[in-house]
């Protein structure tokens, strides 16, 4: 046994192989990646959501890259080095859950590995859809291992406190899918407590969690938490529609019906009663489990739509539990059981390779690159090649440099990120017209742009207190109350620069009437793209000083 132990640690090292990819590649300006660095420089700055910046969301978001920020500094590629923490802990806590459930080792390894291809790989920033979820893995991979499906009949209380504490981590981070993993976790202790009429782990849990989200709250309510924390009253709009969730689930869905389909025909094979079932707790428990991550993915994919693939973390509980069904009762010993593994990790790779080729072509194209350069520079004539992607002369135009002439900056907290040549420039020229000011000590920014990471670089002052948001959505993020407050402030020159990105499809992203306030009483002196790529979410971000005299030059 300890001789072959070792290779029941493949999975594990599959997480942490797959989740350190990141740190070998240079990024593109991410679109929303503002958000991530923002909350995290504000938080390992020392201050705290609620009380120092308003947002509908729990800070729990920002602890993780706010702690990597106060160890690697405040570049934008320690945001990675943060996500590559939260894609192992989110991929041990996945195979510590299968391990509870007396998951065979090969179907395991097959698991873990959809878990980290279709779900985990695909996040290199931080993101709070994401985040939430990975909080959720935690707490349920502590409760399943309190509980002690097998073996020993005592519950480790403290594993249920630390369980609580995480899946109120998870609501503090993101209410939806917080909400519905507490559900979740609810359920799974009811019905492990009916089986021995035992209610000490569900009162240890729901005890440990009524303390600390009401500890949270009562702190908090004085800097205003109820106010940015209420989704569903005023001034915010419900995201929770019954209908909605069923349209979703009715008109699309596809892989989460046809994961009901297949588990509704396995448990009717393996259960001839209802009875057989239920007598055994593990198998149930897995059960209940499963179709409670089917549901919360299908309810999550309508209250959290972007991005649109937010919620395929069902697939890996889905495949474990159809696989562990399939094989339960197979004898799988020696190079047999080698095989299956071996071969089903094989066939994970070929399905979710479109998550990681577009990375082997990129090695591909730089490769090709520079051999076209070589030919070049020795004077050699390239020949007309004729392929697959060349047969056909795009009938659009040529792309625009913001899609395709994207460079380094220079400014540390940029390194590793590139962007257009355009959107460079136009740092430089702001940076230079900032240390031209005669404030330009004390100079007062409101930063209504994607460009965050300037406070850092050029740096200037982040305005702060519980009626200032951090994000500046207008009816997500920040509300009307919060766009009069910006209005009078523009309207008696407040600032003495405003960055404003306008971006006319996306809805109010950044509030129209705020721009309409800045035309009014300032002078726009600059423009430049956005990091933004293609047409659809274009962007330009614009450069207001006040029409004053004082004012300071403009850049140029």
């Amino acid at each position: 046994m300890q001789k072959q132990a070792w290779f029941t640690y493949l999975d594990a090292a599959l997480v942490v192989l797959l989740a350190i990819i990141p740190l070998f590649f240079s990024f593109p300006y991410r679109v929303n990646i503002f958000l991530s660095w923002e909350g995290a420089y504000r938080m390992s700055h020392g201050q705290l959501p609620f009380r120092d910046f308003g947002i509908p969301l729990g800070g729990m978001y920002w602890v993780i890259p706010a702690l990597f920020m106060k160890i690697f500094g405040t570049g934008m590629l320690t945001l990675v080095k943060a996500q590559v923490f939260i894609n192992i802990l989110n991929g041990l806590a996945f195979r510590s859950i299968l391990k509870s459930l007396q998951v065979k080792w090969p179907v395991q390894l097959v698991a873990v590995a959809t878990f980290c291809l279709s779900y985990s790989f695909i996040n290199f920033w931080p993101w709070y859809n994401h985040t939430v979820i990975a909080y959720q893995m935690v707490g349920l991979a502590l409760l399943l291992n309190g509980l002690r499906l097998h073996g020993q009949t005592s519950v480790c209380a403290s594993r249920m406190a630390f369980a609580a504490l995480f899946f109120a981590f998870s609501f503090l981070t993101k209410q939806d899918a917080g909400a519905l993993g507490i559900l979740m976790a609810c359920v799974l202790l009811a019905t492990y407590s009916a089986y021995g009429k035992k209610w000490k782990p569900l009162a240890v849990f729901a005890l440990t969690l009524l303390v600390f989200l009401s500890a949270f709250f009562v702190v908090f309510q004085k800097a205003g938490a109820g106010y940015w924390f209420n989704h569903g009253q005023k001034p915010h709009v419900s995201r929770v529609s019954l209908r909605e969730v069923f349209e979703e689930f009715l008109l699309a869905s596809d892989w989460i019906k046809f994961y009901l389909l297949l588990i509704f025909f396995v448990v009717i094979y393996r259960f001839r009663t209802w009875s057989q079932l239920v007598s055994n707790k593990t198998e149930l428990m897995f059960l209940l489990l499963v179709l409670g991550i089917l549901a919360e993915a299908a309810i999550f994919q309508v209250t959290s739509y972007t991005p649109p693939d937010n919620n395929i973390f069902f697939h890996s509980f889905a495949i474990a539990y159809l696989l562990h069904a399939l094989l339960s009762q197979a004898s799988l010993q020696g190079l047999r059981q080698w095989s299956v593994a071996l071969s089903g990790l094989a066939l994970v790779f070929v399905w979710w390779s479109n998550h990681y080729w577009t990375y082997v072509q990129r090695i591909f194209a730089r490769q090709e690159t520079v051999a076209v350069n070589t030919r070049t520079a020795a004077g050699e004539e390239p020949e007309n090649v004729v392929n697959r992607r060349t047969y056909i002369i795009a009938p659009e135009g040529p792309k625009t440099e913001q899609e395709t002439d994207w460079a380094f900056s220079n400014m540390p907290v940029f390194k590793g990120v590139y962007m257009p040549r355009s959107t460079l420039a136009g740092i430089q020229r702001i940076e230079k017209w900032c240390k031209e000011h005669p404030k330009k000590d004390d100079l007062t920014v409101l930063n209504m742009s994607e460009l965050t990471p300037l406070a850092d670089a050029i740096p200037f002052r982040l305005e702060k207190g519980s009626h200032f948001p951090l994000w500046f959505h207008l009816g997500v993020s920040m509300f009307n109350k919060q766009a009069v407050m910006f209005e009078q402030r523009i309207a008696t020159r407040h600032y003495d620069l405003v960055l404003f990105e306008y971006i006319p499809t996306l809805n109010n992203f950044y509030p129209f009437r705020v721009r309409n306030a800045l035309m009014a009483h300032y002078e726009k002196l600059d423009s430049f793209a956005a990091p933004r790529r293609g047409d659809d979410t274009r962007g330009t971000i614009e450069v207001y000083v006040p029409k004053k005299a004082d004012s300071g030059s403009a850049p140029n």
